[in-house]
């Protein structure tokens, strides 16, 4: 009796795993969703201990009301609780745009859908480059500077800098 009441209080206070976390933050977030505007996504990347130890960035694809969209979020866990800390999106209609996180750790992403380019730099820091589906492609940096040239490179070696976000055309959008 006494092995079934320990096992029992250890398996109650297993702490819950990042994707865990995740995957019931996500179904929260669509609780007050109408039925005709449900967001369905999927987790297509996710890595922890990124900037420190007890962080992580997760990469999902959404469908919403916006269309498909892809996002990067960082978290933070503290206590042994993980905490929604910063996100950005982007679309795959402007695959040369790119944004960042305005608070640390800068975190700077953007879709990509051309095959010809193998590499990307926020900065001095090349991003990882993560195969969605398709010739669909989403790059992430983390740089510990903010406002650096985002730039990337084709196969025939030929670099290129990448036009940033326009944040005027964003608000338009969001009102």
């Amino acid at each position: 009796m006494f092995f079934l009441l320990l096992s029992l209080l250890i398996g109650c206070s297993k702490e819950r795993t990042f994707e865990e976390f995740f995957h019931k933050e996500m179904e929260a977030k669509q609780e007050g969703y109408d039925k005709d505007v449900l967001n369905s996504y999927s987790l297509v990347h996710h890595e922890q201990n990124v900037v420190q130890k007890e962080d992580a960035i997760a990469i999902r694809r959404e469908n919403n009301i916006q269309g498909e969209q892809i996002f990067i979020t960082y978290f933070k866990k503290e206590n042994g609780t993980w905490y929604w800390e910063q996100t950005r999106g982007a679309e795959w209609d402007t695959p040369h745009k790119w944004s960042a996180m305005n608070e640390l750790p800068h975190i700077y992403s953007g879709a990509i859908s051309d095959n010809n380019i193998t590499e990307i730099y926020a900065g001095e820091e090349q991003a990882k480059i993560i195969d969605v589906e398709g010739n669909k492609r989403y790059w992430y940096a983390v740089s510990p500077f903010k406002d650096v040239e985002v730039k990337y490179v084709r196969k025939d070696g030929t670099e290129e800098i990448i036009e940033s976000i326009d944040y005027e055309m964003l608000e338009e959008l969001a009102k």
